[in-house]
């Protein structure tokens, strides 16, 4: 975002490689986090132990089927198989009660929300505004990405609210201060011209 040469990504590349490697000399990394990496290369290892969330997730969503099962009518979500589902896991519920047609709605409205932060980067004034609304934009994508990710199985389960739709009062205040800092990377265009 801020043109700086391909080059350098190396650098803190090979800083995190080196960091890592260093947690693991150092006897840092427990042995749940390992847990977590097995579970997600192999989802049967441990399906009553450290897969449990993971595959709860899993049979939730898919017992949603097209339509979902209906609002409030879901048995993982009523019967609290899914752990954190207000939270870290809302797209399972999503999954459940509004089947795949709901749950695929919540994607692209966050998609179409990442689009216009990287207009708004792509045409900000200053090399800072475009900075700093790249940055806004690949947070909640990121965050975006894990969440949904955790809940198909196709990343490791991690603490990661879905931004806007997760229950949190703290996540949703980060989310729209982020929002208003992409309005005043837009607006500041605007003024300037």
């Amino acid at each position: 975002m801020s043109g700086a040469a391909r080059r350098w990504l190396l650098v803190p590349a090979a800083g995190a490689a080196g960091a890592g490697a260093a947690a693991w000399h150092w006897g840092l990394v427990r042995p749940y986090h390992l847990q977590r990496l097995l579970v997600l290369a192999n989802p049967a290892a441990d399906p009553g132990g450290a897969g449990y969330n993971a595959a709860q997730a899993r049979i939730a969503i898919g017992s949603g089927g097209l339509l979902g099962k209906g609002l409030f009518h879901g048995e993982q979500t009523a019967g609290h198989f899914v752990p954190e589902q207000h939270t870290d896991f809302i797209f399972t519920v999503a999954g459940e009660e509004l089947g795949f047609a709901g749950a695929a709605l919540i994607v692209p409205a966050l998609a179409a929300l990442l689009w216009r932060g990287l207009s708004i980067a792509r045409h900000a004034a200053s090399p800072y505004g475009t900075v700093l609304a790249g940055g806004l934009v690949s947070w909640l994508g990121f965050q975006t990405f894990l969440n949904v990710g955790m809940t198909l199985g196709l990343t490791p389960i991690v603490g990661v609210p879905l931004p806007f739709v997760s229950y949190g009062g703290s996540a949703t205040v980060a989310g729209l201060v982020a929002v208003g800092l992409l309005q005043a990377v837009h607006r500041s265009k605007a003024v300037q011209a």
